[in-house]
């Protein structure tokens, strides 16, 4: 988890910040176009958590769907005392469907936005034809700040966007291009057919996203903050079974 530099135009001091909880409900908006939307059961342990960093209060919300196509859609939103927040989405595909991973994150603070990210990663070794396609007709924002991929980035596709928004404005476009980009997966996902579970293009989905989930558990900086809040077996169940769950055995 990044610390915060650089003062976005948005940032109100003690207060949630304007592009986390913007985002968030652009998201969930997104979410209701999305084919065969259900809720997802959620331990209640995990949906709604309290902890302490640091002397200060931590508190996390977790929000869980299931549509046609994602066997996950995963909000969270984190907030440690009057400072550190932090957005984190993820869109796990069903293995037996042709489609990507989505992940979005913010981090805020008192100062600004330090980090925002976006992308539809692929499984494989590359998008579906048509998502390239669709993403590659977008007109690219500028950003005065475009950051560097950490080193486990290789997952993410040519399209991701890593930024730090320097005003109120940047802060919107992200917000709707986080907005394009979930357009793109949702009609991704009203076009796609099942594949069968013994389909070589199903399984080789299934093992890219082993490989995905692998990687993003390499981030430690998200590790060293849920051990030092909880305790290490805490944190690892949060990782293992919350934020980057296995995809279930075909």
């Amino acid at each position: 988890m990044a610390g915060t530099s650089g003062k976005s135009g948005g940032a109100v001091a003690g207060g949630i910040h304007p592009l986390v909880d913007a985002l968030a409900e652009r998201i969930r908006s997104c979410w209701q176009g999305m084919p065969d939307l259900v809720p997802l059961a959620i331990d209640p342990e995990l949906e709604a958590i309290s902890g302490s960093l640091d002397g200060e209060a931590l508190f996390i919300r977790n929000e869980l769907r299931q549509c046609r196509g994602l066997r996950k859609l995963h909000l969270e939103t984190a907030r440690l005392g009057a400072g550190l927040q932090i957005l984190h989405c993820v869109l796990f595909p069903d293995p037996h469907y042709d489609l990507p991973v989505f992940g979005a994150d913010i981090v805020a603070g008192p100062a600004g936005v330090s980090a925002a990210i976006v992308d539809l990663s692929p499984v494989t070794g590359s998008l579906p034809e048509a998502i390239e396609q669709a993403l590659s007709r977008r007109q690219r924002r500028v950003y005065q700040q475009e950051r560097d991929l950490p080193a486990w980035g290789s997952i993410f596709s040519p399209h991701v966007r890593f930024i730090r928004p320097v005003d109120a404005a940047e802060e919107q476009a992200f917000i709707a291009e986080v907005a394009e980009v979930l357009d793109v997966l949702t009609a991704a996902i009203r076009r796609c057919e099942a594949q069968a579970s013994d389909d070589p293009a199903t399984v080789a989905r299934w093992k890219g996203q082993l490989r995905y989930c692998k990687q993003q558990k390499q981030n430690d900086k998200t590790r060293r903050v849920l051990e030092k809040a909880f305790n290490p077996a805490w944190a690892d169940r949060y990782i293992e079974e919350l934020l980057f769950d296995d995809p279930p055995a075909l």
